[in-house]
C-alpha cells in the first residue's frame, strides 16, 4: 500500500510542477509515454518508504527519545474548526493562484498540500501530525522534515551523475548550488518530509511508524 501511495503522492507534485515548472527532465526522450510512465511511477514508489524508514532510524536516537519529547508546547487553539476552516480556504486559494503567480508562490506547491490535509482531519475531528505540539512532543515533526532533508541530499547526489535527471529552474534563489539544487531549494525537502509523514500515517496508521 506504501509503495502505491508513493507513486500516486509524487505524480500529485508532478502535476503541480506544470504550473510553476520548478524542475524538468533529461535524458528521457528515447522513452514512449508508457514506458516513461512505468519507470518514473517505479522511482516515485520509493519516496515514501525512504522517507519513512529513515524518520523511524531518526527516531532510535536518545535524543528523540529525551529533549525533544518535552519542549515548547503550542497552546491548542480556542475555536479550532474555525482556524481550520480559515486555513483550508487560505491554502486552497494559495494552491489554486499557483498557475496565475508562478513565480511568487512557487513555495506554496509545498506548504498548501500540507495545510489542506491537516485542515481536513481537523475539521473531521482526527488527529493531525501537529496535535503532539499540544504537549510539546516535537519529534515526529523534527524527524520527519529531517528525514526527508537526509533523503533529498542522497537523491540530490546521486541525479548529479544520472543519465536521466532532473535539473531545476527555481526563481529568486538559483544560485549557490549543491549539486543541481540551489542551496536555498533544500529548505523544500523540510515540509516535504510533515507531507510524507502526514500520508504515511493515512496510509500505515500513527502506531505502526513509531519504532
Amino acid at each position: 500500500m506504501l509503495i502505491l501511495a508513493s507513486a500516486l503522492f509524487w505524480w500529485f507534485f508532478e502535476y503541480l510542477n506544470r504550473f510553476v515548472q520548478n524542475w524538468y527532465y533529461t535524458g528521457i526522450e528515447e522513452f514512449g509515454a508508457p514506458a516513461y510512465t512505468l519507470f518514473a511511477s517505479l522511482a516515485f514508489a520509493t519516496v515514501l518508504p525512504a522517507v519513512l524508514s529513515t524518520y523511524r532510524w531518526l527516531l532510535t536516537f536518545p535524543l528523540f527519545g529525551t529533549a525533544l519529547a518535552d519542549g515548547f508546547r503550542v497552546p491548542t487553539p480556542r475555536r479550532p474548526r474555525m482556524l481550520a476552516a480559515a486555513i483550508l480556504a487560505t491554502a486552497a486559494a494559495g494552491l489554486a493562484l499557483l498557475g496565475v503567480y508562478p513565480d511568487a508562490l512557487f513555495a506554496l506547491l509545498w506548504i498548501s498540500p500540507l495545510l489542506i490535509l491537516t485542515a481536513l482531519q481537523a475539521l473531521a475531528g482526527r488527529q493531525t501530525i501537529l496535535s503532539p505540539l499540544a504537549r510539546g512532543d516535537w519529534r515526529a515533526l523534527i524527524a520527519a522534515a529531517l528525514a526527508a532533508l537526509i533523503c533529498g541530499f542522497f537523491w540530490e547526489m546521486w541525479n548529479i551523475g544520472s543519465l536521466a535527471r532532473w535539473h531545476y529552474a527555481i526563481p529568486y534563489v538559483d544560485r549557490c548550488h549543491l549539486f543541481a539544487m540551489p542551496v536555498l531549494g533544500y529548505g523544500g525537502y523540510l515540509p516535504f518530509g510533515l507531507e510524507c509523514l502526514a500520508v504515511g500515517e493515512m496510509v500505515l496508521g500513527r502506531r505502526r511508524l513509531v519504532p
